[in-house]
């Protein structure tokens, strides 16, 4: 991907959070537009899985092919997130706001519409790339607009909205599903859509940065599709071999299947990192990868998704198959937790701006582990009340963490990155997601083979010592991301005090001398048409 110089380039256009520490009603109303969008499309991607009942009688699919409807959608989303380092250089943020919005009617719309299963296929990956654009441009709106103390608690609520999705996805698709056809799902979105957030988007969404006459790199591009693609898929069909394997049900062609993607995934993925390192321009800079500090962030955010989603799928799960209630009664055991947690995102913003990373963060997350603990300790004994009060715990000490760690990754990040970082970590969650409720299913299904029929005292039990290995293997998650966060922390610390006491000792003459030395360094860095004020290399 090359780049050049463009009229926009020459204007220079002011960022109004720069000198302003007030949140403008127009900020307000761009995080709306783009949080509503991306809302919405979160929505319907869980709604969709409480109605695969009665999706598999209309279309005469069985459960393997009915699952297809969220795993497209999943690729669609993984896919499309790290283009939007490209999208956000090359469009304007309006445009590519419009943009969404027409994928997210057009993928409704054929939803509404569509007799046959593949039609429905294909409009799940019409709204799957629509959600793919929206997430990332509103963590980009944020973070490129909010005043710089106000980072934290913006950042918050665009988690909110992340999360409360998925939160009362299954309660919302089981109430419709009682009373409306599914459809009606769709016909309520469109109008939203078009009468709320495209008119608030087009009112309120500005832009604070000149766009970048970028080219995009078809075989990186390509690439990224091919490589997350295929280690999705791999997880996909990797926990549905053993899932049949354990049922005694031929499992050979899934797993051949996942072996098959995850070897063309990680050829795919090699290869996008070896161009991308001998790419002036490519299409995800990932040379600010090599800060350990920040790896220390992005893997807890990769793997804390696979318990904070993942439990939505193993407490409706252990409350139907193990205490047996009732599908509504199970999805209302996780909306406590989800919905009241995740408006404690927030506050968790809002302790971030205040006291810095370390405590809210690592406090949060402390609390998550006691959860767990619980969890573990009573997975022999859980009731419905328990099972509430334990995720309620969870949730509220999830929702004041997690947002955070990407806030403060992506502040240890030059400016000039910011999307980049954005694509990578959105992906990260996207990838985290999708690989904890593999997991999670997985062990499940292992723990149930061969102990008699659902609903049976000898399954129950069975399916409750499979939470208790899930509680387990979460619990293990968990504690290694608070270890490597507080690693980063100590890390970033002791980088802080170093660079103190560089600063403190080159006072005076020295001082002098060192910018004299810091002049001369970027001046030669710009004869080699190096942009990045942290070294050749760094954006690579």
């Amino acid at each position: 991907m090359t780049t050049r110089p463009t009229q926009g380039g020459k204007k220079r256009i002011a960022n109004p959070a720069a000198n302003d520490d007030r949140i403008s009603p127009k900020l307000i109303g761009s995080i709306v537009s783009v949080g509503s969008l991306a809302f919405i499309g979160i929505l319907t991607e869980t709604v969709m899985t409480v109605l695969f009942p009665e999706l598999m009688v209309e279309f005469s699919v069985n459960t393997a092919t009915v699952q297809w409807i969220t795993t497209i959608y999943l690729l669609s989303v993984g896919v499309t997130m790290p283009v939007s380092s490209y999208l956000k250089r090359r469009f304007t943020m309006k445009s590519v706001f419009v943009a969404a919005v027409a994928l997210a009617v057009v993928g409704s719309f054929i939803m509404i519409v569509g007799t046959s299963f593949p039609v429905i296929i294909v409009a799940r990956v019409i709204q799957g790339v629509g959600s793919g654009i929206a997430t990332p441009l509103m963590i980009n709106i944020i973070l490129e607009q909010s005043p710089r103390s106000k980072v934290g608690r913006l950042m918050g609520v665009g988690s909110l909205v992340i999360t409360v999705a998925p939160a009362i996805g299954p309660t919302v698709g089981g109430a419709v599903a009682s009373i409306w056809p599914w459809r009606s799902i769709f016909v309520i979105v469109i109008p939203v859509i078009v009468l709320i957030s495209l008119p608030i988007g087009l009112k309120c969404i500005t832009q604070t940065k000149p766009t970048e006459a970028v080219s995009l790199n078809p075989l990186q591009f390509l690439a990224i599709i091919v490589g997350l693609a295929g280690m999705i898929l791999s997880l996909n069909q990797g926990g549905v071999a053993v899932s049949e394997g354990v049922s005694g049900e031929p499992w050979g062609r899934s797993a051949a299947i996942a072996i098959v993607s995850l070897a063309v995934g990680v050829a795919a993925l090699v290869f996008f990192v070896w161009s991308s390192r001998r790419s002036f321009s490519p299409l995800i800079r990932l040379g600010w990868l090599k800060d350990k500090v920040v790896m220390l962030h992005l893997i807890p955010y990769t793997l804390l998704p696979m318990v904070g989603i993942g439990f939505g799928y193993v407490i409706t799960n252990l409350a139907q198959l193990s205490l047996g209630t009732s599908a509504l009664v199970a999805g209302m055991l996780v909306l406590p937790g989800a919905l009241i947690g995740a408006f404690f995102a927030p506050v968790g913003g809002m302790l971030y701006d205040k006291h810095g990373p370390t405590k809210p963060i690592l406090g949060a997350f402390a609390c998550c582990f006691g959860a767990l603990v619980l969890f573990l300790g009573f997975s022999m004994y859980l009731t419905s009340v328990l099972m509430a009060s334990f995720y309620f715990i969870f949730g509220v000490g999830y929702a004041l963490g997690f947002s955070n760690i990407m806030t403060d990754a992506i502040s240890g990040i030059h400016h000039e990155f910011t999307p980049d970082g954005n694509a990578v970590f959105n992906t990260a969650l996207q990838f985290g997601g999708a690989a904890g409720t593999t997991l999670f299913s997985t062990i499940l299904a292992i723990a149930q083979a061969g102990h008699g029929a659902e609903g049976t005292p000898v399954y129950r039990h069975a399916t409750a010592v499979g939470g208790t290995w899930t509680f387990a293997v979460m619990l293990a998650i968990v504690a290694v991301s608070w270890i490597m966060l507080a690693r980063a922390f100590a890390l970033n610390k002791a980088r802080m005090e170093q660079r103190s006491h560089t600063v403190s000792t080159s006072s005076g003459t020295g001082t002098a001398r060192s910018r004299r030395n810091e002049v001369r360094v970027r001046s030669r860095r710009r004869e080699r048409g190096d942009k990045s004020p942290y070294g050749e290399g760094y954006g690579r």
